[in-house]
């Protein structure tokens, strides 16, 4: 990973602004998540503490890639165990391409610079959030993490319904009942000031 420098300006306050919405608890969360399933303890003891620990256990992608085998047995066919940096990037590229094809939209996914350069980490909280949604959808029997991912409810109306449903008004369109514009003047138009008659 190549170091930066410090930045200023508007980089200093994206970033400052991607940092924050980062939450530990939710990264805690992911992780006892991950642990579950894997069956082993990541890190030193077991236990995050920050954004940095997230990311250096997840950095070399070695550890998503066995969780989306781990759920979707084949997704991944080799992990790199070399620490080159291009083959952690190949390993969460591959990783994503995996959650690709197991259901997950283009949207809930993150850049491979996001996890490994430690831009954007609370995008990869959420894509391992919408794993989780995706596992309970697909059947998964094992521990879940967040919301089950809602299923097609596709409703199919006769010709007589969506007809009748074409006239009747809906209440979001408010009512003029009583309603008049009598005492209203134009907009743009002067105001009649008259000043009464002293007697």
């Amino acid at each position: 990973m190549a170091y930066h420098g410090p930045s200023y300006g508007l980089s200093r306050e994206c970033h400052m602004k991607s940092q924050a919405k980062f939450s530990v608890e939710r990264a805690r969360e992911c992780m006892i998540w991950v642990q579950e399933i894997l069956g082993k303890k990541l890190g030193e003891d077991g236990d995050m503490k920050d954004q940095t620990q997230f990311a250096n256990i997840l950095k070399d992608g070695s550890v998503l890639c066995e969780l989306i085998n781990a759920i979707e047995p084949g997704s991944v066919k080799k992990i790199n165990t070399m620490n080159a940096p291009f083959k952690q990037r190949e390993n969460i590229e591959m990783y994503l391409k995996a959650c690709v094809a197991y259901g997950l939209k283009e949207q809930d996914l993150f850049q491979v610079n996001d996890l490994y350069e430690n831009k954007n980490l609370y995008m990869v909280v959420d894509n391992l959030y919408n794993l989780g949604g995706m596992t309970q959808k697909n059947g998964w029997t094992g521990p879940v993490l967040g919301v089950k991912v809602a299923s097609e409810n596709k409703r199919n109306f006769d010709d007589d319904v969506l007809k009748a449903g074409q006239s009747v008004i809906g209440l979001q369109y408010g009512s003029n009942k009583g309603a008049s514009q009598a005492g209203m003047t134009p907009y743009g138009a002067s105001r009649q000031i008259r000043p009464e008659d002293d007697e």
